[in-house]
């Protein structure tokens, strides 16, 4: 495990919480973004942890710190990483490899089963957890539930932690000093197939079957399906 960490560098998980979501009790999977330099989060909580969360909370860490990061170190899961092959390189999932082509991002990965080469994400997960979603939180909308961690987040930039002289946000200015601008347009955190709408009016993706205008009755269609919406 690392334990000096330069700026720009950034480390990302998922984790799991119980919330409350429209008066429904149900499992909210929390993406966390990690600046290891400066122990500066973001945080961001999805209905699943799919491809499209993991690219989605990405953009949005993105435009909070207004900066992309050099390189990013994750785990191997099956929504970043298709295949490891023998010699250790990995196959990237492809929207996963749109997105990191497209925001330039240099992607490492810890070892398999070894959750300790990402410590300091690991440990912010859980701080996560213990301080922003217990006891159970409740928000009329996972929007509104959104906004409120990301209101957390900036609250904790003026925490200074045990063993620093200065505050995270005071520490985050050296990693916005060595991370890259944004892109001109943000990346589009979606998967997309193909298909065909049905004499119904109904078009499948992913097993399901979606609605489409009459208009579109017996013709091919490109389909988008995002994290909330298809």
């Amino acid at each position: 495990m690392p334990l000096s960490h330069p700026p720009g560098q950034a480390q990302a998980d998922f984790g799991e919480a119980l919330v409350r979501i429209g008066g429904i009790e149900q499992k909210a999977h929390f993406f966390v973004l990690d600046l290891p330099h400066s122990d500066a989060c973001y945080v961001r909580a999805y209905p699943a942890a799919v491809a499209e969360s993991w690219v989605d909370g990405h953009i949005h860490a993105f435009a909070f710190f207004g900066a992309v990061p050099q390189s990013v170190l994750y785990d191997n899961d099956r929504c970043l990483v298709a295949k490891i092959l023998p010699d250790g390189t990995r196959k990237r999932a492809s929207l996963f490899s749109g997105f990191l082509s497209h925001y330039l991002i240099r992607d490492r990965y810890g070892r398999p089963g070894k959750g300790n080469d990402k410590g300091n994400v690991e440990g912010l997960v859980g701080y996560s957890r213990r301080n922003f979603m217990v006891p159970m939180q409740e928000f009329a909308t996972w929007q509104a539930f959104n906004l409120w961690l990301e209101e957390q987040c900036r609250k904790r930039q003026r925490a200074v932690l045990r063993g620093e002289s200065e505050t995270i946000g005071e520490r985050l200015q050296r990693d916005l000093a060595a991370m890259r601008p944004l892109p001109a347009a943000p990346f589009d955190a979606c998967d997309q197939d193909n298909g065909r709408v049905s004499s119904q009016s109904l078009v499948r993706y992913k097993t399901n079957d979606y609605s489409a205008p009459v208009a579109y009755g017996h013709q091919d269609v490109w389909i988008r399906g995002y994290v909330h919406e298809v």
